[in-house]
C-alpha cells in the first residue's frame, strides 16, 4: 500500500492501514523541516498559541516516529520525503509493485496530476482519490477506471489475480459532515447518509437505576461505565474493560445495568439528497422583501382607507364601492373638491389627502427595502435581531462548508464566523442566505455578534486546534451550559481537552471530533476494496459501516447471520437482494425507466436462521479491527503470506 499526502490523514491512514490491516505500507509525505505558515490567531494570545502549536505538533512528531520508521526490517511503514508526487516520486515509492494506491493532498490538482501518472506508471493499481470537488470526483473516476480497462483489455477492471483496478474518490468533509452536524442538533444522535440510504443511531440512557435501555434494532455499543464521571474514562481504545464496548451480545447488553447504550433506531431510503442550495431560489421570498416595521406601516394605511371609506358610506348614504372610489381619488389626489358637498363630506375629504401624504413615503421606502433586499440576496447577511437557537458554526474551510450545508438541509438556523472574506465557504453562505460575521474569533466582541449568548450549539471548525479551544472557553465563561462540538487533530489533547471541559462543566455537553479520525477507516477500507458506507463516533471509538460480498470470507460464508456474528468485531445488519449483475458498490437507488429512483433491494429483517450464501453481499457493522480481519488478512491468507 503507498499513501501520499501532506497533512494528518496521510499519516493517520498509514497509521490504519500498518497497526490495524497488518499491511506493508510506503508512506510519502513533506520533508518535516519544510516551513509551515504559522496561522493567525488573537493577537493578544499569538505568543501563547503559538508555543501551544509547538507541543502538540512535537507530541504528533513523537507519536509518529513510533510508527513511521524507515526501512525497518520488522515491516514498520516505510517513509519517503517529497514536497510533491513527481513520476519519480511515485517509482521509487514502489507504485509499479503496488497493490493500492491513497493521494490524499489536500490540494485537488495535486492528487489529480499524481492518479493519471499512477495510472500510468501501473494500469492494475487500486486508486483511492481524495477531492473536494464532487462533480470533477465522478468525471475523474470515469477517466481513470476507463484507462484502467483500455489499458488491460479488461472491461471490468480487474486483472488475473482477482485484484480490482477501481478508482474510487472520497472526501473526507463529506464523510465527517454528518456526524458533526448530527452533534450538533441533539447531541446523542449519530446519522451515516450514503446516496440516499439513513441509517440512525441514537444513544439512550436505561429508565432506571439496575435496568437496560431499550435495544431498539438492535443495540450497536455500550458507553463507558464511567461517561457521568468528569474523571473518568475518555472513551479511546485504551480505556480498558470501562470504556466503550462495541457490537457487544445479547447476554453482555443485559449484565450491563444502568449504562448507556447506542442502538440502531432507524433505517430507511430517502432518496437521493437534494442540494441545500437548490432549495433557495434568485427571488428572496416575500416575507424578507419588506422589514416588519414596513408591513404595519402598510397594513395601518390600508386599515384607514377601509375606515375612511365606510365613513363615507355612513356621511352619504352612498354605495360602498362608489365611496372607496372616491375615497381612492382624495388620497390619490386626484383635482374633485368638495365644495358643494356637506360639511362631513369635506371633512372626510381633508383626512384622505393626509392620508395620501403619509402612503408617499410609505411607498418609497417599499421600493427602497425592495431594491435593497434584491442587491442584499448576493451579499453576505447579518444576524437577526431577537435570534436564538441557532447554531453557531465557526470556520468554513471545507469542512465548515459541509457541515454548513448539511445544517440547512436539516432546516437548522446557523449563523457563521469566518475571518477571511475569500474563504471556501463564503459563496455556499451567500447562495443558502446564512448569517455570516466577518471577523478573527478571538478578538473580543465577534463571537458576541453571533449571538453566541442565545445560541443551541457553538462548532468550532477552524483548522487551527488553539483557535478552537480559545473560542470555546470564551464561550463556556460567556455561557457555561453551552453545548459545544470542537474540531482537534492531535487525538492526546483532544482526549486531555475533553475530560477538561467535562470536569470544568459537567452539566453541559462538550464533544471533541477529529476528521481525520473519523474518516481514515473509509479511506483504508476503500483501500481494501470494500465500500465503506460511514462511520459514527462513540466516545472517543468509531464504528464503521460496509457493504461486503460474502464470497471467499470463511467468517461469513455457510455460516446463519446468528453464527456470523462476533461480539466486538462485526455484526450482519442487512441483506442486498438484488442480482449480483445488477448491484452497485455504493448501494444507491438504480434508476427506474420512469428516470425516478427505486429504493435499494436490501431486506433489514433477516432472520437468525438464514445462512449466507457465496453470492450474497450483506450490509454489516464492524469495528476498525473487525473489519480488518475480513477484509485484510484474507488475502494474505488466500496467498500464503
Amino acid at each position: 500500500m503507498v499513501v501520499c499526502g501532506d497533512d494528518g490523514l496521510a499519516h493517520r491512514l498509514a497509521a490504519e492501514l500498518r497497526g490495524v490491516y497488518e499491511e506493508q505500507v510506503t508512506l510519502v509525505a513533506p520533508p518535516s523541516d519544510r516551513p509551515v505558515p504559522q496561522p493567525v490567531v488573537g493577537r493578544a494570545r499569538a505568543a501563547s498559541a503559538a508555543l501551544l502549536d509547538r507541543m502538540v505538533n512535537a507530541a504528533g512528531r513523537a507519536a509518529g516516529n513510533g510508527a513511521l520508521m524507515n526501512g525497518d526490517s520488522t515491516g514498520g511503514v516505510r517513509l519517503v520525503e517529497a514536497a510533491e508526487p513527481s513520476e519519480a516520486v511515485l517509482a521509487e515509492a514502489g507504485v509499479e509493485r503496488a497493490t493500492a494506491l491513497a493521494l490524499v493532498y489536500d490540494d485537488d490538482e495535486t492528487n489529480i496530476r499524481a492518479a493519471l501518472t499512477a495510472r500510468r506508471l501501473n494500469p492494475r493499481l487500486r486508486i483511492v482519490l481524495r477531492l473536494y470537488n464532487r462533480r470533477l470526483g465522478q468525471h475523474i473516476e470515469e477517466l481513470l477506471d476507463q484507462a484502467a480497462a483500455l489499458a488491460t483489455g479488461d472491461p471490468d477492471g480487474t486483472d488475473g489475480t482477482g485484484f480490482d483496478a477501481s478508482t474510487t474518490v472520497l472526501s473526507d468533509a463529506d464523510t465527517a459532515a454528518p456526524a458533526l452536524a448530527a452533534t450538533a442538533i441533539v447531541g446523542t444522535s449519530k446519522v451515516v447518509q450514503t446516496d440516499g440510504l439513513l441509517l440512525r443511531a441514537v444513544e439512550r440512557t436505561p429508565p432506571a437505576p439496575g435496568q437496560v435501555a431499550d435495544p431498539g434494532l438492535c443495540t450497536l455499543a455500550l458507553l463507558s461505565a464511567t461517561s457521568s464521571d468528569p474523571a473518568g474514562a475518555d472513551g479511546s481504545e485504551s480505556s480498558g474493560e470501562r470504556g466503550p464496548r462495541l457490537l457487544p451480545d445479547e447476554e453482555e447488553v443485559a449484565a450491563a445495568t444502568g449504562r448507556g447504550t447506542v442502538v440502531l433506531e432507524q433505517v430507511s431510503y430517502t432518496g437521493s439528497p437534494r442540494s441545500a442550495g437548490r432549495a433557495v431560489g434568485v427571488v428572496p421570498p416575500i416575507s424578507s422583501l419588506f422589514s416588519r416595521r414596513l408591513r404595519w406601516s402598510l397594513a395601518g394605511l390600508v386599515a384607514a382607507v377601509v375606515a375612511l371609506a365606510i365613513a363615507l358610506t355612513v356621511v352619504t348614504d352612498d354605495h360602498p364601492l362608489h365611496a372607496t372610489y372616491l375615497t381612492l381619488l382624495d388620497i390619490l389626489g386626484i383635482d374633485d373638491p368638495a365644495t358643494n358637498a356637506s360639511l362631513g363630506r369635506q371633512i372626510l375629504q381633508l383626512l384622505s389627502a393626509v392620508v395620501g401624504l403619509l402612503l408617499l413615503p410609505v411607498l418609497l421606502a417599499a421600493v427602497l427595502e425592495a431594491l435593497g433586499t434584491f442587491r442584499s440576496a448576493s451579499t453576505l447577511r447579518r444576524p437577526p435581531r431577537g435570534l436564538s437557537g441557532h447554531v453557531v458554526l465557526l470556520g468554513l474551510g471545507k469542512i465548515g462548508t459541509r457541515v454548513l450545508t448539511r445544517l440547512r438541509e436539516l432546516h437548522i438556523p446557523v449563523v457563521c464566523v469566518e475571518a477571511d472574506p475569500d474563504a471556501r465557504g463564503m459563496a455556499t453562505a451567500r447562495r443558502l442566505r446564512v448569517p455570516v460575521v466577518l471577523g478573527d474569533v478571538t478578538q473580543e466582541g465577534v463571537l458576541e455578534a453571533a449571538k453566541v449568548h442565545r445560541a443551541h450549539t457553538l462548532l468550532a471548525l477552524t483548522s487551527v486546534d488553539t483557535t478552537n479551544l480559545e473560542a470555546v472557553l470564551y464561550a463556556r465563561s460567556v455561557r457555561p451550559d453551552l453545548r459545544v462540538v470542537l474540531r482537534l487533530f492531535d487525538d492526546d489533547f483532544a482526549a486531555a481537552v475533553y475530560r477538561t471541559l467535562r470536569a470544568a462543566h459537567p452539566r453541559a455537553l462538550t464533544r471533541s471530533r477529529s476528521v481525520t479520525h473519523l474518516a481514515a477507516p473509509s479511506f483504508a477500507g476503500a483501500m481494501m476494496g470494500r465500500q465503506v458506507l460511514g462511520a459514527i463516533p462513540v466516545e472517543r471509538r468509531v464504528l464503521l459501516f460496509a457493504a461486503v460480498p460474502v464470497r471467499g470470507i470463511r467468517q461469513l460464508e455457510g455460516k446463519t447471520v446468528a453464527d456470523a456474528f462476533r461480539a466486538g468485531s462485526w455484526r450482519v445488519l442487512a441483506l442486498d437482494t438484488a442480482a449480483p449483475g445488477e448491484r452497485r458498490p455504493d448501494l444507491a437507488a438504480s434508476p427506474a425507466p420512469t428516470g425516478r429512483q427505486t429504493a435499494p433491494d436490501l431486506l433489514w429483517d433477516l432472520p437468525p436462521t438464514y445462512v449466507l450464501r457465496a453470492e450474497d453481499r450483506v450490509v454489516l457493522a464492524a469495528t476498525r479491527r473487525g473489519l480488518a480481519e475480513l477484509l485484510g488478512r484474507r488475502r494474505r491468507e488466500r496467498t500464503g503470506a
